[in-house]
């Protein structure tokens, strides 16, 4: 399964001593979309500004299918080769995008809070884009794991994107059902942490493919929809919901939220 395991090297004033760092049983799991979330825009928009021409020729960009993304991105990516985009040219182009606003006082927060909180990334971005802009941010650290679609240069220079996995949500994109994901990844856990569940898990996202793992999510929990971006619309709509919604603009209303839940230990 294409997922990576925590990096320990400090960089976001890491603490002094990381045995310390990440205990076994936080009480908290914290799972991030990657795109409009932790970034302010669309990775794959932003490296595409890396062609000569900073954009995709009109054939390309209606080849699109609805449910198949991951596909039309590894069209780009082959286009994007083909016309000389560097490796190096790619690297820069996803290290220059800026984080959504309050994202890093958040994640510093969380830092201060490890052990509390567990994080991850859910992401149907792939897996050099997120590596990459973390690790530039200096919070890889901070992340236990990443789920999303492979991603690597291969001997030509050409990034490669695989897709994450198959599934029969017939909700998400063939090649990633978020709620898949998070199912998966609670049983595991609390099997590791010897039948001990998480006592809430918040969800932080802004896309419609965000809807589908917010819907295995329970009364004490809590989904975080940007403020008018898809998710926060879809879920406005919807007649039934058993998990809070709590919408943020900034980073900081995030921060605001978990700040009144760990008060009412």
């Amino acid at each position: 399964m294409p997922t990576t395991e925590r990096d320990h090297s400090p960089k976001m004033t890491a603490p002094s001593n990381p045995s310390q760092a990440a205990p076994q049983e936080q009480r908290f799991l914290v799972l991030f979309d990657f795109d409009e979330t932790i970034i302010n825009e669309s990775s794959d928009d932003a490296v595409v500004r890396a062609l000569p021409g900073q954009q995709l020729p009109d054939w390309l960009r209606n080849s699109y299918r609805e449910g198949h993304y991951n596909e039309h991105m590894q069209k780009v990516l082959a286009y994007m080769a083909e016309q000389g985009v560097s490796k190096d040219s790619i690297h820069s182009a996803v290290a220059k995008i800026p984080p959504t606003p309050g994202l890093l006082n958040l994640l510093q927060f969380l830092q201060s809070h490890q052990q509390d909180f567990e994080l991850a990334v859910v992401s149907d971005a792939n897996m050099y884009f997120i590596e990459t802009w973390l690790e530039h941010a200096g919070v890889r650290h901070l992340f236990r794991k990443i789920f999303t679609n492979p991603g690597s240069f291969d001997a030509t220079g050409r990034l490669v994107l695989l897709p994450f996995h198959s599934h029969s949500c017939s909700r998400c994109p063939d090649n990633m059902c978020k709620q898949k994901i998070l199912r998966e990844y609670l049983a595991g856990r609390q099997k590791e942490r010897g039948g001990a569940a998480f006592q809430r898990v918040f969800y932080i996202g802004d896309g419609a493919n965000d809807i589908c793992p917010t819907l295995a999510l329970g009364p004490q929990d809590t989904a975080f929809p940007r403020r008018d971006f898809p998710m926060h619309k879809l879920l406005l709509e919807m007649q039934q919901f058993k998990a809070n919604i709590v919408p943020w603009l900034s980073g900081e209303d995030i921060v605001d939220c978990l700040k009144k839940i760990m008060e009412e230990r």
